[in-house]
């Protein structure tokens, strides 16, 4: 039977948005006036960014923090997400699963605003059920299973029939909190060159694997 139901991660598993944001941490640090503690590069996206300002700072201070989150909003919703790229195979993928007549649905740790920002650049806009960021709630959502869960719940969502396709160990984690089956994207951020993928259960090597996994094609 195949899924009614295909929800995404969105950074690292449909986009690459690495040099939007890497460019968009730097002038944050700069227009600070604030020397990171170790290097801004690829390996520190994906989790949300009050995390990878902790460790970029090494430091707990709510008004610093405060103060480069503002900064690299600034940047990044102003201009900076325009870098952001699909991974090559992801469009024609999620066009090829929405004419098939799945539902399909984000969750991310990204803020819903730039989100539906870039969702609106690449031409994707018209082909999701339901977008969910951490913030698209008042209060925010506390983490990710948090909101797979509402989002199951909201969207009605038969997670006998769904999957969440992810590339980091923390997407698996909320899908295995919402007894919803996992499928690795290994040309993610999280996954790619490492060889770590095969160890979260099921996983594609490319989104032309995937779309034929989610088809039952061979």
């Amino acid at each position: 039977m195949l899924p009614s139901h295909v929800i995404f991660d969105f950074d690292g598993t449909l986009i690459d948005s690495a040099a939007a944001i890497l460019a968009s941490y730097r002038a944050a640090f700069a227009e600070c006036g604030v020397a990171p503690v170790c290097d801004i590069e690829a390996g520190i996206i994906g989790p949300p960014i009050h995390e990878t300002l902790r460790l970029l700072t090494d430091s707990e201070d709510a008004t610093l923090i405060a103060r480069l989150i503002e900064a690299f909003r600034r940047n990044y919703d102003t201009g900076g997400l325009l870098q952001t790229k699909a991974y090559p195979g992801v469009g024609d993928m999620l066009r090829a699963l929405h004419a098939a007549g799945m539902r399909l649905s984000i969750a991310t740790n990204k803020r819903i605003y730039p989100t539906r920002l870039i969702l609106e650049h690449l031409g994707w806009d018209n082909l999701w059920d339901s977008v969910y960021a951490l913030d698209l709630f008042t209060p925010h959502l506390p983490h990710k299973a948090a909101m797979l869960g509402r989002l199951i719940v909201e969207q009605k969502v038969d997670v006998r029939r769904a999957v969440y396709v992810g590339d980091r160990m923390d997407d698996f984690d909320a899908a295995q909190a919402n007894s919803l089956p996992f499928i690795a994207a290994a040309w993610g951020y999280g996954f790619a060159g490492s060889g770590e993928a095969s160890a979260y259960g099921r996983e594609a090597s490319s989104p032309l694997r995937l779309q034929q996994i989610l088809l039952n094609k061979k």
